[in-house]
């Protein structure tokens, strides 16, 4: 297996580059003719074979240009892509957008979504908080019969909400009001975004050190999380919706229909959006996403605090060949300029 160096990188950043730009194979010859890599096209056409074979770029069909793979866009955004400077006119209207003093908070997600859709010629969905963030006051496990439990979560609002759950064993009475008081301690003032993996690791832990190995903390956590996320009041913006029809790989009718049918229902939308964020911002590429109908897109989501407070999620839809440069600084410019710390 060919492994990978600094000119076979610079020969992946061009094709996606301009791939980017083209949606047609690229050809060594095109790369010879337009970077000045010091190269024959034939040294160029044997380091795209390399490529090939390490799985960064497929050739389509009988064609002899190369097209990016998923993991070629991978490796591009994560170690490759170059940082891009917004032009002064994409500065101005995101900055207009997002001026607080003249466009009240609540509609700062709206304008937002409608300012990147006209940047970037992407889908743009947004997710907003209309109420405050529910926050864990009280957590009450109670035994039904089995390995069956009624699992009370009250917040700081004084909301109370109950799920019932089945366990994978019974947890014995004596140790009910333990692990409530357990969980009611640890998870005081969390709000369902807190729920990471992470999180979910560290609290597995802490029940060990307390003799509470066998709590099944993880469907107890997610139960919690459903409750705290239910009990918040969103709204969903979706701006550019047909956007994603003016791109060549939804030219087919089938696949059209398969993403407009996925874009136009709210709880789609939603469930596009919102999740945890791996980082300020996650880029996921083709496969990575887990809807079917989305396994052609990347989808590039942002958390979005404003003044310390979290207010929603941005997520920016795309074909695979996204221009994830521009798009990055203007998320980038977005969090920014709303203070995200």
């Amino acid at each position: 297996m060919p492994k990978m160096n600094e000119r076979k990188m610079k020969i992946l950043e061009a094709i996606i580059n301009d791939y980017i730009l083209t949606a047609e194979p690229i050809g060594s010859r095109t790369i010879a003719r337009k970077y000045d890599f010091g190269l024959s096209s034939a040294t160029i056409r044997n380091e795209m074979s390399d490529l090939e074979e390490m799985g960064y770029v497929i050739a389509p069909h009988t064609s002899s240009g190369r097209i990016p793979s998923d993991k070629g866009y991978r490796l591009y955004v994560d170690n490759v892509m170059k940082k891009r400077r917004l032009e002064a006119a994409e500065k101005e209207l995101l900055i207009q957008a997002l001026q607080r003093q003249e466009v009240a908070v609540q509609n700062i997600m709206r304008e937002m979504a409608n300012a990147v859709a006209f940047i970037t010629n992407y889908t743009i969905i947004a997710t907003e908080t209309l109420s405050k963030r529910h926050k864990v006051k009280q957590i009450q496990l109670i035994l039904v019969e089995g390995p069956i439990v009624a699992l009370i979560v009250i917040t700081d609002q004084n909301a109370v909400q109950n799920k019932v759950l089945v366990l994978p064993a019974v947890l014995p009475q004596s140790l009910i009001k333990k692990v409530s008081d357990a969980l009611t301690a640890m998870l005081a003032d969390s709000v369902a975004e807190d729920f990471t993996h992470l999180y979910a690791a560290m609290l597995r832990h802490h029940f060990r050190e307390k003799g509470l190995e066998d709590v099944p903390v993880d469907i107890i956590l997610s139960a919690i999380r459903e409750i705290l996320l239910s009990l918040n009041n969103t709204q969903v913006h979706a701006v550019g919706i047909k956007n994603i029809l003016d791109f060549p790989e939804f030219a087919n009718l089938e696949k059209a229909r398969a993403i407009m049918g996925l874009l136009e229902e709210k709880e789609n939308l939603h469930a596009i959006v919102s999740g945890q964020l791996a980082g300020e911002i996650q880029v996921i590429i083709g496969e990575e996403n887990e809807t079917p109908d989305l396994k052609e897109c990347s989808v590039i989501k942002a958390k979005i605090d404003i003044d310390g407070q979290y207010y929603g999620q941005l997520a920016i839809i795309g074909p695979t060949r996204m221009n994830y440069a521009q798009v990055m600084s203007v998320l980038q410019m977005v969090l920014s300029t709303l203070g995200v710390q």
